[in-house]
Formats: structure tokens, C-alpha cells, sequence
């Protein structure tokens, strides 16, 4: 081990991949595999269709602009910073992170996590969307451009891109293409992808600890961030707490749709923020 590797936490990392790969497997079975779990996100689902017209048709065109050809571009710049900066490995992480992201969300979805159907559901309903597709690359977006980029650029880049990192899981909700497990599940293993190849730029000696001032921008994004997560999670938690408190679940469920619908919302915004703000703590003066 290297003077550079033992002034660098090296434990953080595998511990957060395996706290992150944790959570993605209780969201699937909470959300997945139980009857309440179906029910509450087909109700989020109903309670979408009451969104205005044109939230919906705003939250649809922001998805589509993320396709095949937008992610490649994504991979494009994350490379191109990293050969601008001479650093092959900036480039491998950067660029690993986002394509095993969707290596795994792809084939968890289509090939190996099954929906059974525990609830009434046809058509779109019933089929399995979990993990976001969207989702994962927004966050795997953000973590590699937050690898890749010079510690005196980190402020900027949080500030372009976490606002439109975390826009994802909600637009996914109101545009009715993904549940709720599929944005937190999606966040969960994004962080624990990030974790594993920022583990791997530790080990090799790629990452020293940062020793000059702290830079503005990061301590008031980061402030502003923690700031919303606390209010989405308020949010969400009152939208679902009282009502399932009064009325029971079953009654929600059948006659509060519009209240889960943004409880969901508010649980997916704020589940993205805290997502980032887990994985720029773990960086915290820190500089590849």
C-alpha cells in the first residue's frame, strides 16, 4: 500500500456498495413481493393520471431526450475529461460507471427480477419496471462526472448536474413510466456501482486527500440539497402518514390516489437527493 492509499479511506467504499446493494433488495421485495407494497405504487400509478395535462407531457419529453445516442454522448465527455486530464483511469471509472450501471439495471429488468401478481392488474400494470433505466443513468451520469472532474470544478459540476440528476425519478413518476421502487432501487444501485469503481481508484492509488480551503459552491449546494431532502421526505411522509393513519391502508388506497401519487413523488425526489448526498460525503475532500 502506497503513502497515498494509507492517507485514504479505503473501507468507506465496500461498505457502502453493500449498505446500497441492501436497500435495492429491500425496496424490491417491500414493493415487489408484497400485497400492500403492489397496491400502494398501482395506486401512485392512478393518482398520476390526475397530474395536469401538461406536467405530464413535460415530464414524458424530458425522459425522451434520454436515449441511446444521449447516453453515448454522456460517455463521450466523461472520456474526453478524463483524456484532457491525461488520466486513462479517470476515463476507465468514469466511463465504467455508467455503462455497468446499465449493464445491471438492463438485465435485472428484463432477465432476472420477476413481478408476481399479488394485486388485480392488467396491461401496464403488471409488467416489471424496476430498476429505472432513467434513473440509473441520471445518477451514474452525475457520479462519474463527479469523479472525473478537477476538485476546483466539483462545485460547478454539482450545481449543472445533481438539479437535473434528481428531476429524473420524479419526471419518471408524473410521466407514469416507472414506480417508485424503480427510482429508489435505481438510486441504490447507481451509488453502489459508483462505490465499487471509486474503490477501485483508491486501491490502485489514484485518489489524495484534498488539503486546501473548501470551496463555496459545494458547502452551499450541499446545504441546499440536505435542505430539500428533509422537506420531500416531510412531505411524503405526512402525504402518506396521515391519511393511512386515519383510514387505514386499504381505504387509501382505493379513495386517496392523488395523495400517494405525490407522497410517491416526494419519496422519489428526496430518495435521489439523498443518494448524491451520500456519495459526495464519501468524497468529501477528496481529489482523484
Amino acid at each position: 500500500m502506497t503513502a497515498v492509499e494509507a492517507a485514504v479511506p479505503v473501507r468507506r467504499w465496500p461498505l457502502l456498495a453493500l449498505a446500497a446493494t441492501v436497500i435495492a433488495v429491500l425496496t424490491y421485495l417491500l414493493a415487489v413481493w408484497t400485497t400492500t407494497g403492489q397496491a400502494l405504487e398501482n395506486a401512485a400509478l392512478r393518482g398520476a393520471d390526475q397530474a395536469a395535462t401538461r406536467d405530464a407531457t413535460s415530464a414524458s419529453q424530458h425522459l425522451a431526450q434520454i436515449t441511446v445516442y444521449s447516453l453515448v454522448i454522456a460517455v463521450v465527455v466523461i472520456a474526453a475529461i478524463g483524456a484532457v486530464r491525461r488520466r486513462v483511469d479517470l476515463m476507465v471509472a468514469g466511463v465504467g460507471i455508467i455503462v455497468t450501471g446499465q449493464v445491471v439495471v438492463q438485465g435485472l429488468k428484463r432477465y432476472i427480477l420477476p413481478r408476481p401478481e399479488l394485486v388485480e392488474v392488467t396491461g401496464h400494470f403488471a409488467a416489471n419496471s424496476l430498476p429505472s433505466g432513467h434513473t440509473t443513468i441520471a445518477m451514474t451520469v452525475l457520479f462519474a462526472t463527479l469523479i472525473v472532474v478537477p476538485y476546483r470544478w466539483r462545485g460547478l459540476a454539482m450545481l449543472v448536474v445533481l438539479t437535473w440528476a434528481i428531476s429524473i425519478g420524479h419526471y419518471t413518476l408524473t410521466a407514469k413510466w416507472h414506480r417508485l421502487s424503480d427510482t429508489l432501487a435505481a438510486d441504490a444501485i447507481s451509488l453502489a456501482i459508483a462505490c465499487v469503481f471509486s474503490w477501485w481508484l483508491v486501491r490502485r492509488g489514484s485518489v489524495r486527500r484534498y488539503t486546501g480551503r473548501a470551496k463555496v459552491i459545494p458547502v452551499v449546494v450541499t446545504v441546499v440539497m440536505a435542505g430539500s431532502a428533509l422537506l420531500t421526505l416531510t412531505m411524503g411522509a405526512v402525504l402518506w402518514g396521515v391519511p393511512l393513519a386515519e383510514e387505514g391502508v386499504h381505504t387509501v388506497i382505493d379513495d386517496d390516489e392523488w395523495n400517494i401519487y405525490l407522497g410517491a413523488t416526494a419519496f422519489a425526489s428526496a430518495g435521489s437527493v439523498l443518494t448524491a448526498l451520500t456519495f459526495l460525503a464519501a468524497w468529501r475532500r477528496l481529489e482523484p
